[in-house]
């Protein structure tokens, strides 16, 4: 500080003609001394202090710089505030002092703590650790700094095993029930918020108990702490890595120290005893008489010690700042022009008789680059850019500790990737080259979640393997996420696999019977219609409605061709197609079997006397009541296709490993009642058979109806519970397999023993035979 106030004297640049002066006082750390310091600084007179009484100087001071720890600053800064008394300090991080409301004369060229806490949390992130010890000094600066960190680690998912407050004044059985705690604890990172003098007692405790192989994470108050870094120090401590002012250089500064010499100044006297210790003689004559006097040939070079030392500027370069910034508003304030000023009405402040609040005023707009080519100003809360050097305990070559710069933190950049490190590698706890790990569980590998652990904290969880169907394919993940329709999870549960699709297809060999019997049946139908028109003039083709047996024929043929409707993946228009062809052939097909049924119950009926029943059931009356019975049915399907269709859908509650490509039936309503429009029709074709089974003329097809009828019957009341549980292509088997077997039943039953004849017994092919009466049969 001394330094900087005489380079500003005898600078032109900087309030020219205009000499600062000072006052220092020591507070011993304690915050009644720094309070009663203040009061002092604010109201003392001067008692001749200045060699030139004539000098004009106020009774106050203009700006406080200090105090270098954050509780004592707050005292004095809540005792200098009222009174608007510029307050800088260069070393107090508390974030509570960017409070304006609380310290509006507060300034510090130090960051806040709070940008120190959020980065140490976004360090501990960087590096992956998630499961971390906290030691704190017991004051304002450790509370309020840990505080932030606690909040900002718990956003980054940070787990804090313990958080313990020490400080130097603490009785030892403090101490080592902290030691007990970090030896018993499972986390391999401490992160410290500790001055150092508190942190020594801790680190000679673990010292003394060989607790080592920890990973230290300090703040800046420690982090270059030269008193720490000792080699009993780095055996605790070693391989600490930390956030520190960026170290600056002071040009000057080296030569000034090397040439300071004691003085007599009163007030000034502090560097005679330091003077007396390093050159072991004596500056007052009798005041030790086994000292040599001291000589003026005694010189600073060749001497090494901390007070020689200006490789680590890190806070002393906060101090230039700081009086610096104060010159800079003075000199601001006294080169104001008139009608130009700040203040009311355009004035400025009055030269002789300046006023705190009105150096307050410029301190708050100052904005300078110091010799170094470091800017200096400060935001609306008094606080400078936040920009931390990332230091790292390191042995050099002599076994001396070496606080290596391996990166650098600016608040400014953005909050994905805030370091920039450069090309020096870490050593880290117990002189290793690899990055410690600390969590307290191992993370859950694709495939698996975490399932957090009743009880304890988020990052302390078990891993959960993925239920079927879901998968996570990256570290540590929270959820699993459901695989798409279409694909299902792999046996690792990491990756999604595309599912096979199943529908029943020709190429397969259950598609190539399923045409083939088909396409058989539709032959051997064509061919027993073409035997029918071959011998279409026979009695017993002519005696069975021939006009209604080549449409049954016909309508049969549709029946075994529309289950090939059935075969190949499925598109809007074949579910459509399937079900309505499936529909209106059937019901072609039993509307002719009932007529024909109809017929022959009627034709005995019309022999009874003065029966004319049959003019109801002439050719035209036949094609009519079929086309009728069709057509009720063509209503249903087009009511169906219109209200809600049939549609094709992937199926995937069946089979969770593959695709069901299916027809859903759209209106359920609409389904089933084609089927029951079938159903009716069927039964009461069933009915009029089984009534007319016993009529006695060779004629009488009733009997073959009826067997054929409760084939039908038999096939598709078996086939809705073997439809219902067939799972995927099976079922459009099963329907398929339905179709087919009862229009084989009705082609054989009715049809066959016909052709038996036609073909085998041409000699029952006769009228003679045909009107002779049977005796009666059961059936």
């Amino acid at each position: 500080m001394i330094f900087a106030i005489e380079e500003i004297n005898n600078s032109s640049n900087i309030l020219p003609g205009v000499s600062l002066g000072y006052k220092i006082y020591d507070s011993c750390r304690s915050t009644p001394l720094s309070i009663k310091a203040s009061l002092a600084l604010m109201n003392s007179q001067e008692q001749g202090v200045l060699s030139d009484q004539s000098c004009i100087k106020p009774s106050t001071v203009h700006a406080i710089i200090g105090h270098s720890t954050s509780t004592p600053t707050i005292g004095v800064a809540t005792t200098v505030g009222p009174f608007k008394v510029p307050l800088i300090s260069h070393f107090a991080t508390c974030a509570c002092l960017s409070n304006r409301k609380d310290f509006p004369t507060f300034f510090r060229t130090i960051p806040s703590d709070y940008y120190q806490s959020r980065a140490l949390a976004k360090l501990v992130k960087h590096f992956g650790w998630t499961w971390v010890g906290a030691i704190r000094t017991d004051n304002d600066y450790g509370n309020n700094g840990m505080a932030t960190f606690l909040q900002a680690a718990q956003q980054e998912g940070i787990c804090i095993e313990y958080s313990e407050a020490i400080f130097r004044t603490d009785p030892r059985e403090k101490f080592l029930k902290v030691v007990e705690i970090v030896k018993k604890s499972t986390s391999k990172v401490i992160v410290v918020f500790a001055a150092g003098p508190d942190l020594d007692l801790l680190v000679k405790e673990l010292l003394i108990q060989n607790v080592t192989g920890l990973q230290w994470v300090g703040s800046e108050a420690w982090i270059t702490d030269r008193f720490l870094a000792s080699k009993e120090g780095y055996k605790i401590l070693g391989g600490a890595i930390g956030f520190a002012i960026p170290n600056a250089e002071i040009p000057g500064l080296k030569e000034f120290i090397l040439n300071t010499r004691p003085s007599n100044t009163p007030g000034n006297t502090g560097l005679k005893e330091f003077w007396e210790t390093v050159f072991n003689c004596s500056l007052t004559v009798h005041r030790n008489a086994t000292l040599m006097p001291c000589m003026e040939t005694e010189t600073w070079e060749g001497i090494e010690n901390q007070y020689t030392d200006v490789s680590e500027l890190r806070i002393p370069n906060n101090v230039y700042e700081a009086v610096y910034a104060a010159a800079h508003s003075l000199h601001n304030l006294l080169t104001c022009k008139i009608g130009q000023g700040p203040f009311d009405g355009k004035t400025c402040a009055d030269n002789s008789r300046i006023k705190p609040w009105q150096v307050l005023h410029y301190l708050s707009r100052v904005n300078f680059t110091c010799r170094n080519g470091e800017r200096v100003y400060f935001d609306e809360n008094g606080d400078p850019a936040a920009r931390y050097a990332l230091v790292n305990w390191q042995l050099n070559k002599e076994g001396i500790t070496a606080f290596e710069i391996i990166g650098l933190y600016d608040a400014s950049l953005p909050d994905e990737q805030p370091f920039v490190m450069n090309d020096v590698s870490p050593v880290w706890a117990g002189d290793q080259q690899k990055v410690p790990k600390s969590v307290c569980s191992e993370s859950c590998l694709p495939g698996t979640r975490k399932a957090i652990v009743k009880g304890k904290p988020i990052c302390c969880f078990d891993c959960i393997p993925c239920a079927e169907g879901e998968f996570s394919n990256a570290t540590d993940a929270v959820d699993c996420a459901k695989c798409p329709v279409e694909y299902s999870s792999n046996e690792q549960r990491n990756l999604c696999l595309l599912k096979t699709v199943e529908f029943l297809s020709f190429e397969e060999l259950m598609g190539m019977i399923l045409v083939t019997f088909s396409v058989f049946g539709a032959c051997l139908t064509v061919i027993i219609a073409a035997i029918f028109f071959q011998y279409r003039y026979t009695p017993i083709v002519r005696a069975n409605n021939s006009e209604l047996s080549f449409l049954l024929l016909f309508s049969l043929t549709l029946c075994f061709l529309c289950s090939l409707t059935f075969i190949g993946q499925p598109s809007e228009w074949s579910c459509m197609l399937r079900h309505t062809a499936f529909g209106i052939t059937f019901v072609l097909c039993i509307s002719c079997v009932l007529l024909k049924t109809t017929v022959v119950l009627m034709a005995f009926r019309a022999t009874l006397p003065g029966s004319n029943i049959m003019k109801w059931f002439g050719p035209t009356q036949q094609r009519l009541s079929v086309l009728a019975f069709t057509l009720i049915q063509v209503l249903i399907c087009v009511l169906w296709l219109t209200i809600s269709p049939p549609f094709p859908q992937k199926n995937t509650k069946y089979y969770k490993e593959k695709i069901i490509l299916e027809c859903d039936v759209g209106s359920a309503v609409g389904f089933y009642a084609v089927l029951g429009y079938i159903g009716f029709l069927s039964v009461m074709c069933f009915v009029l058979a089984f009534l007319a089974r016993k009529l006695p003329d060779n004629f009488n097809e009733a009997k073959f109806i009826t067997f054929s009828m409760l084939i039908f019957c038999a096939v598709w009341i078996t086939f809705i519970p073997a439809y219902i549980s067939s799972p995927g292509k099976f079922t459009v088997a099963v329907e398929i397999f339905a179709i087919l077997a009862s229009s084989f039943g009705l082609l054989l039953c009715i049809f066959f023993p016909k052709c038996y004849i036609i073909l085998l017994k041409p000699g029952k092919n006769t009228k003679k035979h045909m009107m002779g009466k049977m005796p009666s049969k059961s059936l």
